[in-house]
């Protein structure tokens, strides 16, 4: 595995992700803003943002397994999400936990929220954008 999560001393300790990540791996990967959208493009949680941001984390997930890596290897995600406001918070969550549940993975690597007015399609409410390093 290319990516080791730390949490130095000296900044807050956050359950959902780590605050540092260290990438030792040769192959940088940039992965687009992926959404709630199915292998056919289908509407996936409409109106749900736990269930969009799920997807948007196995979509991920399916992205990196057809390169030949893993959620393991993601070493920054930035999710923009919907009218963004903090009672949001615990539905972002439920969604990461769940895909985190499927793909086997804890902790999260860094992770950087951005609140945004709207996104390509009117009924998309989270966008979540990756880099990962392999081997």
């Amino acid at each position: 595995m290319a990516i080791t999560l730390v949490n130095p001393e000296g900044l807050p300790k956050v359950d959902i992700y780590r605050q540092v990540s260290i990438a030792t791996g040769s192959k940088l990967v940039h992965i687009a803003g992926q959404v709630a959208r199915d292998a056919d493009g289908g509407h996936i949680g409409e109106g749900d943002l736990a269930a969009q941001t799920e997807r948007c984390y196995l979509n991920i997930g399916t992205a990196l397994a057809g390169i030949g890596g893993s959620f393991d290897d993601v070493a920054k995600l930035t999710a923009y999400i919907v009218d963004w406001t903090p009672d949001k918070m615990p539905l972002v969550m439920e969604g990461v936990a769940r895909a985190c549940a499927q793909l086997g993975v804890t902790p999260v690597p860094p992770l950087t929220g951005v609140g945004v007015s709207a996104l390509a399609e009117p009924d998309l409410l989270v966008e979540v954008e990756a880099t990962a390093v392999l081997d």
